[in-house]
């Protein structure tokens, strides 16, 4: 009896060693990335049968019982998971417990619109598309943000989890606005041209679309910032395109300057009545403290930089050199 108990015994403790070994092996997989979708309440031995369905090229038996010897019941996060070339039963046991998702990245630019927003995350990989085909106004509406969609959204990249909501990032990139702005506004020039947050949105919108060069950036806003101060229109190409939409083909005309819109800063005084771009975190501090300057215009000189004037003869002067000239 004692010679069977040690057999028994020498048996298991093989056994254990042999199954720690195995548990820091690589996996064998059928291709080289697998998906692998745990649902919540999924145990270890549905998520071990699904691993083996997606791929993986071990017994489901023996994976159900490392998950059952490592992991506890009910502590393996839902969501998607990638079972990589390398992945060991121990790592993918820790990637259950820890909740390390697939991970995919999407860009939002500085100075887009909300249709190049939209575009992008229609062609993110593995993104739950589900503000697809609603318009601008359902999807403030489904934000939880009535009202319109420029502006809203910092510029940024996100990382999101495979098959997670479009609704998600754009949230959250929504969320990283609010902190952004609120910070500048915060500690904004108290001599600054406007009322509230949402004007100052407005403003970084143009200076975003108004910067060909960083170091301009503070001259820009001061030039707005000056003309709002004494009621002088913005003049800015910008707004005038915003209006436009996508009938815009590249090439703006006279017609269009002299064309009244609510976005037309020439034919209308003030702040355009929404955003007209998604302004990064350089634009809104420009914004909220423009450089001491009493210029009141600007002109591309042709190498991304500006030149900025005081008056219009000046002004004049620099379009002849700068635009007249070239």
């Amino acid at each position: 009896m004692r010679k069977l108990i040690i057999v028994i015994v020498a048996f298991l403790l093989a056994a254990a060693a042999g199954g720690y070994w195995w548990s820091g092996q690589p996996l064998s997989l059928k291709q080289p990335l697998i998906d692998l979708q745990v649902k919540s309440g999924d145990g270890a031995q549905q998520i071990s049968a699904n691993a083996v369905k997606a791929g993986v090229e071990a017994p489901s038996w023996l994976l159900d019982l490392w998950l059952r010897i490592g992991g506890r019941a009910g502590n393996f996060k839902a969501g998607a998971y990638e079972i990589k070339q390398g992945d060991t039963p121990r790592t993918f046991l820790n990637k259950l417990i820890k909740g390390e998702f697939a991970m995919r990245k999407v860009r939002i630019g500085e100075g887009w619109n909300i249709r190049q927003v939209r575009a992008a995350l229609g062609k993110a990989d593995a993104l739950r598309h589900d503000t697809q085909g609603m318009s601008d106004e359902q999807l403030m509406e489904a934000l939880g943000r009535p009202g319109h969609p420029e502006g809203m959204f910092f510029p940024d990249t996100y990382k999101y989890a495979k098959y997670s909501s479009d609704v998600d990032l754009l949230k959250l990139a929504m969320r990283t606005m609010d902190r952004k702005l609120e910070a500048a506004w915060e500690g904004r020039d108290p001599n600054l041209p406007v009322k509230n947050q949402y004007d100052l949105l407005k403003l970084a919108s143009i200076v975003e679309k108004e910067t060909g060069h960083s170091a301009d950036r503070t001259m820009v806003a001061s030039v707005f910032s000056n003309r709002l101060k004494i009621g002088m229109r913005l003049q800015t190409d910008p707004t005038v395109i915003y209006g436009i939409g996508e009938s815009f083909d590249g090439n703006l005309r006279r017609k269009d300057l002299e064309t009244d819109t609510p976005y037309n800063s020439y034919t209308r005084a003030g702040l355009p009545p929404t955003p007209i771009s998604m302004p990064g975190a350089a634009a809104l501090s420009a914004a909220a403290n423009p450089a001491e300057s009493k210029a009141l215009y600007f002109v591309a000189r042709g190498d991304g930089t500006s030149q900025f004037s005081e008056t219009l003869t000046e002004h004049n002067r620099a379009v002849n050199k700068y635009i007249r000239g070239r």
